[in-house]
């Protein structure tokens, strides 16, 4: 199916900003790395680019549409320029940077995705995650002697304690998980589906998306000698937990079930591994040897979603 001149423009400034952005302050991050800069803002604001690339394309390209949520694009924007800044700025001074609606409103929201919806299977999908991300985790365990150590966190009150904090903590950083699935979800992946169909789209949404985290895989979650090693391992994750991802939002057809799933995934880990501290996603070591069980793991956990029913139908959003 060809794209429309509108639609390829979008599609570059969409690539403009979720990229350019990313890599650009990915060179910063280069620059100022090992020199003890603080580059935990970083993380954060990048995950809020995808989504101020897809509404600049609209706000750009879709100037006459009554419905397009105007000010909300605006605001999310101009956020993501001012979070930005404080990004760079943070390398410099980092000890300061740690310091009812109307019809038309709900119309505008569900015109461009933004409204939730098919609630209770959205809290099963989500809750399914959950399910799943454990078992996973398990078996992780089991494989490595550690299935004691695996039972103990289910002992343990503080893990119930961080589970039910998960969910008021949540509401305070959805933005950023937002950020990335209304770029990714929402936007790229009905245009890679109708290009390249409806499983072969979300596999190369994944790697696309894989391809984005090079400047946080080098310089935050591992160290500049291990960044190939977490790039691979990026992929991996990416390319799997993509297709679940992609498999919730076409079957709900609600943007907050990937916010929520992707907020899980990235904050299970420090309950698993039995570590909150703030710094638990920095500074990991990876070896090659890891690469192997982690994709068997991933295939059979979320592989097998492909076969459902939302990947064998004819038509996408």
């Amino acid at each position: 199916m060809k794209m429309t001149q509108m639609e390829k423009k979008q599609l570059m400034i969409f690539i403009f900003v979720a990229y350019g952005l990313t890599y650009a302050l990915g060179l910063v991050m280069w620059a100022f790395y090992g020199t003890g800069a603080d580059l935990g803002v970083f993380p954060n604001v990048q995950m809020m680019y995808p989504a101020a690339g897809v509404m600049l394309a609209y706000l750009i390209t879709k100037k006459g549409d009554n419905k397009l949520p105007r000010a909300l694009f605006v605001f999310f924007v101009l956020l993501t320029a001012v979070m930005a800044l404080c990004a760079l700025l943070s390398v410099f001074m980092p000890k300061t940077m740690q310091s009812g609606e109307t019809e038309s409103g709900k119309e505008k929201r569900a015109a461009y995705g933004l409204k939730g919806k098919n609630w209770k299977t959205s809290l099963l999908c989500i809750l399914l995650f959950f399910v799943l991300y454990s078992v996973k985790m398990g078996i992780a365990s089991a494989a490595g002697g550690q299935l004691g150590a695996f039972g103990k966190i289910w002992a343990d009150p503080a893990a119930w304690l961080y589970l039910v904090s998960l969910f008021i903590y949540f509401f305070l950083v959805a933005v950023g998980f937002f950020g990335e699935e209304y770029g990714w979800r929402y936007y790229l992946q009905p245009i890679m589906q109708r290009r390249f169909g409806l499983r072969g789209g979300v596999l190369l949404l994944g790697v696309v998306w894989g391809l984005w985290h090079l400047p946080v895989d080098f310089f935050y979650y591992t160290t500049p000698d291990m960044g190939l090693i977490a790039c691979v391992s990026q992929q991996i994750t990416c390319i799997f937990i993509g297709i679940f991802l992609a498999y919730v939002y076409m079957k709900t057809e609600n943007i907050w079930v990937p916010v929520a799933v992707h907020f899980l995934n990235n904050n299970l880990i420090p309950m698993f591994a039995g570590d909150y501290s703030a710094n638990i996603l920095q500074g990991q070591a990876i070896r090659w040897g890891d690469l192997v069980p982690a994709l068997i793991l991933n295939l059979v956990i979320f592989g097998w979603f492909f076969f459902l029913k939302p990947f064998r139908e004819n038509s996408t959003r």
